[in-house]
């Protein structure tokens, strides 16, 4: 089966112009809850991080 490029490139732009795009105020609320959330993830992980090392710290009394 043997497809050339011309015909190729033609349906990758057919197939392009049936793609949905999402809108500039869509993309920017959903960007800003992706930012958002992982800013939240960090300082979560952060927290149980310090947690745990503090916690570790108490009972084996390493690390100063």
């Amino acid at each position: 089966m043997s497809v050339s490029p011309g015909k190729f490139l033609r349906d990758v732009r057919a197939e392009a112009e049936r793609v949905t795009w999402p809108t500039r105020r869509a993309t920017l609320i959903t960007t800003g809850a992706v930012l958002a959330m992982a800013g939240l993830a960090s300082v979560f992980f952060f927290a149980v991080d310090q947690l745990i090392g503090l916690v570790v710290r108490q009972l084996f009394g390493l690390g100063g």
